[in-house]
């Protein structure tokens, strides 16, 4: 198959919406990665102690930001980083929410930007990037001497667990840049005026929607578009029952992973809400930022999301809303992990292709990003955390301040799973459909992990994929 037919392949998947499944046709030779025979003529510069990487200092330099909740006005400082200690180079920037649609055509003929923020519902599978060898190695930049510290390589100023998420097989391949916080938010000033206390239990949790209710306030809301994000407070809630071995179990796609009891008696208590009615009529049909819009105007207490939430909704947040996030209330007294437990995890994954044309510009970049300034400046931007360690906003917004809170309460009890960056399409496909059928009551919890244990099954017997092993 030759290049211009590929890509017209891709092109017309693009525009008719079936990107995802003509890549998976194409096989390994869709995204040009390390077994084509094209050489890779990056620009090279000369290491030294003030250049540990090698960036030829007037090599351009071409990055594409997913343009999301985060914008891209942090990136464009980043740059201007960049540009300050490489006046010479010519540093392109652009930014887009489509980066499959627009950059996998590149991939397929060799020229890839340098940086790309592979984030976003469009994002390109990161399984077929990794498999087909189509992103750098990020080793050389992890174990580079910081900027902020010389003495300390990269890797050591990283917050613990941020680099799971992008490892596969050993090899960092993505840099997970921002460390998110996924819990249940809401509003402390609605909960304050009404005399509500967030519920620790899940009983509590049933008995406070029955209140709120009663009140004539929608007790939650969800991203009905996007319904996966209501399988995070399962999940969460069965490790916190069971210990996070269930979730290196559906990791791991061993079998019968998701009918664990704990993942069942977590999906039977969330799907209560729907069917008990306490779930804003019409969620169904939201997308996030409707969605997560509605909540922000006191039509909902409770979401579920992660602390992107805060500078996603920033234009519209009212003031004084003191926008707050818990962990998912306990199941049992019995749970393994305390209420205070909650997923914490890096997110916003930046990689560099193999065959960028300046690929230790584009390790560079992520170094600088890496710096303390460079976090404080996302932080101050973003009001998000950064997987830098040390760095904290001076004046952190309520959600900021929130998260940071529910973090340190968390300790050394913080879980995480990483399915989802191994198996993009269990997640953003099969167990997003199982989501959205239970909470519209289609099916039950039974069902439930019953058609998101089935879709596990077809990608561990899909010889196509590449699968992955967390320890």
């Amino acid at each position: 198959m030759n290049i211009l037919t590929r890509r017209s392949l891709l092109k017309s998947a693009a525009g008719s919406g079936v990107l995802a499944a003509t890549t998976a046709a194409l096989g390994a030779c869709a995204l040009g990665g390390g077994d084509d025979n094209k050489k890779n003529d990056a620009a090279q510069g000369t290491k030294d102690a003030a250049n540990p990487l090698g960036v030829k200092e007037d090599a351009p330099l071409e990055i594409v930001i997913f343009n999301g909740g985060f914008g891209e006005d942090y990136a464009k400082a980043h740059e201007a980083m960049y540009a300050e200690k490489y006046p010479k180079a010519q540093v392109k920037h652009s930014a887009t929410q489509q980066i499959s649609t627009t950059l996998q055509p590149r991939f397929v003929d060799g020229s890839p930007p340098d940086v790309i923020d592979n984030s976003g519902a469009g994002q390109i599978d990161f399984n077929g990037l990794v498999s087909q060898g189509a992103l750098a190695d990020l080793a050389p930049l992890l174990d580079a001497p910081s900027l902020d510290d010389p003495s300390k390589k990269v890797r050591d100023t990283l917050l613990p667990g941020s680099l799971l998420p992008g490892t596969y097989d050993g090899k960092t391949m993505a840099l997970n840049y921002t460390y998110t916080v996924y819990g249940i938010w809401y509003s402390q000033k609605l909960l304050d005026d009404k005399g509500w206390a967030y519920p620790k239990t899940w009983d509590e949790m049933i008995a406070l929607c029955k209140t709120i209710k009663a009140a004539g306030i929608s007790p939650w809301t969800y991203q009905g578009k996007h319904p996966r994000y209501m399988s995070w407070p399962i999940l969460a809630a069965a490790a916190k029952m069971a210990g996070e071995d269930v979730l290196v179990a559906i990791d791991n796609l061993e079998p019968n992973a998701w009918k664990h009891p704990a993942i069942l008696a977590a999906a039977e208590a969330y799907s209560q809400l729907a069917v008990d009615g306490y779930i804003m009529p019409g969620s169904e049909g939201l997308d996030h930022i409707q969605s997560e819009t509605e909540w922000c105007h006191g039509k909902a207490v409770f979401i579920s999301c992660g602390s992107w939430l805060e500078s996603e909704m920033a234009k519209v947040t009212p003031q004084g809303f003191q926008m707050s996030v818990a962990p998912t209330p306990s199941l049992s007294t019995g749970d393994k992990l305390p209420f205070e437990a909650l997923r914490g995890t890096s997110g916003e994954p930046f990689i560099v292709p193999a065959k960028a044309k300046n690929l230790n510009g584009g390790l560079e970049y992520l170094r600088i990003m890496l710096s303390k300034k460079g976090a404080t400046d996302f932080i101050g931007k973003t009001s998000s955390l950064t997987c830098v360690t040390g760095v904290e906003a001076p004046n952190p917004t309520p959600g900021l301040a929130s998260v940071t809170k529910a973090l340190k309460a968390s300790g050394d009890k913080g879980f995480n799973w990483v399915y989802n960056s191994y198996y993009r399409k269990l997640e953003r496909e099969l167990v997003d459909a199982a989501c959205g059928a239970l909470f519209t009551k289609q099916i039950n919890a039974k069902q439930w992990v019953e058609q998101c244990q089935k879709g596990a099954d077809s990608i561990a017997q899909d010889s196509s994929i590449k699968k992955y092993k967390r320890s």
